[in-house]
């Protein structure tokens, strides 16, 4: 069995994690502490796709399995646990 990821799984990886870098990471102490719901930043990880991981292409989704949505929360996760929980939360239900 291959577990090595695919280079679109790969892309999907770094694309999720530098977003986390760059916009939850820095943030997500304050959010916690102040009781914030960063809705414009989950409007960009939204331009990204990320609020429609499972939802088909068709409709503006991504149309990923559950390993890839699963790798992308993953990285994003590493940044703030509790917005990348809004975010699944949020596709569970498109």
């Amino acid at each position: 069995m291959n577990f090595n990821l695919s280079e679109e799984q790969q892309a999907f990886q770094e694309a999720a994690r530098s977003f986390s870098d760059k916009e939850f990471e820095p943030n997500a102490a304050a959010w916690d502490a102040g009781k914030i719901f960063p809705k414009d930043i989950i409007g960009k990880a939204g331009d990204l796709g990320f609020c429609g991981l499972y939802c088909s292409e068709d409709v503006g989704g991504l149309g990923l399995s559950r390993l890839d949505t699963s790798i992308i929360l993953e990285q994003l996760a590493m940044g703030c646990t509790s917005t990348t929980a809004f975010i699944s939360i949020h596709n569970m239900a498109t």
